[in-house]
């Protein structure tokens, strides 16, 4: 390319460049994208669980009915012991302070109460808030059972999820609003 194409190239970028800028297109009114919701979908999404318990349904669920729930609903992305496969690993992950971390529920998360809320919202993965309340802490308390942070015979429910004591609770700097 000689050097005359060369200049001409540029001014017709720099020229674009300053149109495509100075665009001064504004829109008044609806745009015509998404459907109005209602109140009742806007609190089927308003589940927020916090690490204190706040938010938890009332309801309960043991590792035992939890295991159940798990291979029915949770097997066949993670594993049938959380080991993972087509969706994380639940299960493991040991400390941090060693050279190939693995950041699992068990071994990251510094809260219990954040596996329902997470399970509650978004799990199963193909059908999202299908699990009842209780389902969702049976399969908190299986997946804590797994992690070996809770025995076999624990109940898990609005009051024993928030004592439960993850490994890494003090891994993380506190937010202070």
């Amino acid at each position: 390319m000689d050097v005359k194409n060369y200049y001409r190239c540029v001014m017709l970028f720099i020229l674009t460049g300053l149109l495509a800028c100075s665009n001064n297109v504004q829109v008044s009114g609806k745009v015509g994208l998404g459907t109005a919701i209602n109140e009742n979908q806007i609190r089927k999404w308003d589940i927020d669980v916090g690490p204190s318990g706040t938010g938890l349904p009332p309801g309960s669920g043991t590792v035992l009915i939890g295991e159940v729930v798990y291979q029915q609903q949770c097997a066949n992305c993670h594993g049938d012991k959380g080991q993972g496969g087509l969706a994380n690993r639940l299960v493991g992950g040991g400390g941090f302070n060693t050279q190939n971390p693995v950041k699992t529920v068990g071994s990251f998360w510094p809260y219990a109460t954040t596996i329902f809320d997470y399970n509650k919202r978004a799990m199963p993965h193909h059908s999202p808030q299908s699990l009842s309340d209780d389902q969702v802490y049976a399969v908190t308390a299986y997946i804590l059972f797994m992690n070996k942070i809770i025995d076999k015979d624990a109940v898990m429910n609005a009051k024993t999820l928030p004592l439960v004591r993850m490994p890494n609770r003090d891994g993380f700097v506190p937010v202070i609003r």
